[in-house]
């Protein structure tokens, strides 16, 4: 299934561990690059988090926010009596010295080094419902992307159906197009005061022939939008090789229109251009 690489996906759940909030974002981009926002207290499940999305997803620009909301603390605060006893002891007899007004104040008690501690959080609990969260969302952002591939798989085919049927117009004139060159050339030469040459006309006449010969360009369109249409059916990511087969559509209307003897296949080739580019843009979001 052809995947688009633009789609949002929110999961929200309600567990014991608090209320957990997904929220996953993801445009085109030639690699995968993600972007994790998590709470502090839970940068240690980064590693785990970014191989569960890589296991699902191989191109784009993903970002994915996490917020959690939990009605109990994760780490407990304790604090050193003795130590504390003991700093206000000695700062007892040090304002004795010194004068009132030089204690050691509440503030300076709790910043103390070793006086409050506060222990680990404990992240089992929550680490296997923050993974389900991310799970769920990812399915739903993989369904999103594959419904919006959908999409864009079907406008790639109805303008590789018009690309076909303008090759075909192009190569069904292309006998009209040589005549009326022969002719228009014949015309120019009946006008010269002089006798032509006709087996030297000839000649020049089938070297013009062979430099305006497109079939082999038509051949290559042709060829590169059965291409198209095969790789579309892949189950498998396409992007890349999209993305090339519209260089090499392009490159061959290019020369067909360089190659154009008459303004009918000029504007069938600028035609070919137009399409070709609007695919190209449709297949940059393609994963």
């Amino acid at each position: 299934m052809i995947r688009s690489m633009t789609a949002f996906a929110r999961n929200e759940q309600q567990s014991a561990a608090g209320l957990i909030v997904w929220e996953l974002r993801s445009v085109n981009h030639r690699y995968l690059e993600i972007t994790l926002r998590l709470p502090d207290p839970l940068r240690s499940l980064e590693p785990s988090l970014r191989e569960r999305i890589e296991k699902s997803l191989s191109r784009g620009k993903i970002e994915c926010n996490l917020r959690w909301q939990t009605a109990t603390p994760l780490a407990q605060i304790s604090w050193n009596r003795p130590l504390a006893e003991r700093l206000l002891t000695i700062a007892a007899e040090l304002e004795q010295l010194m004068g009132p007004g030089t204690g050691l104040g509440l503030a300076d008690l709790l910043r103390w080094p070793g006086v409050v501690s506060e222990s680990e959080p404990d992240l089992g609990p929550v680490k296997q419902d923050i993974l389900l969260g991310l799970e769920q969302a990812i399915d739903q952002l993989v369904l999103n992307r594959e419904r919006e591939g959908e999409r864009i798989v079907g406008q790639i085919a109805q303008r590789c159906a018009t690309l076909h049927e303008l090759v075909g117009q192009i190569r069904n004139r292309r006998p009209e197009v040589l005549a009326r060159l022969r002719e228009k050339w014949l015309a120019r030469l009946a006008e010269l005061p002089v006798e032509p040459d006709r087996n030297r006309l000839e000649q020049e006449l089938v070297i013009i022939a062979q430099r305006l010969d497109v079939d082999e360009e038509l051949d290559r369109l042709d060829a590169h939008l059965a291409e198209i249409h095969q790789v579309l059916q892949w189950q498998e990511p396409v992007g890349r090789r999209l993305d090339f087969l519209m260089q090499e559509l392009n490159r061959e209307a290019n020369t067909l229109a360089s190659k154009s003897a008459d303004i009918l296949t000029t504007h069938a080739a600028v035609e070919l251009k137009v399409l070709i580019e609007q695919m190209r843009e449709q297949v940059q979001n393609i994963e």
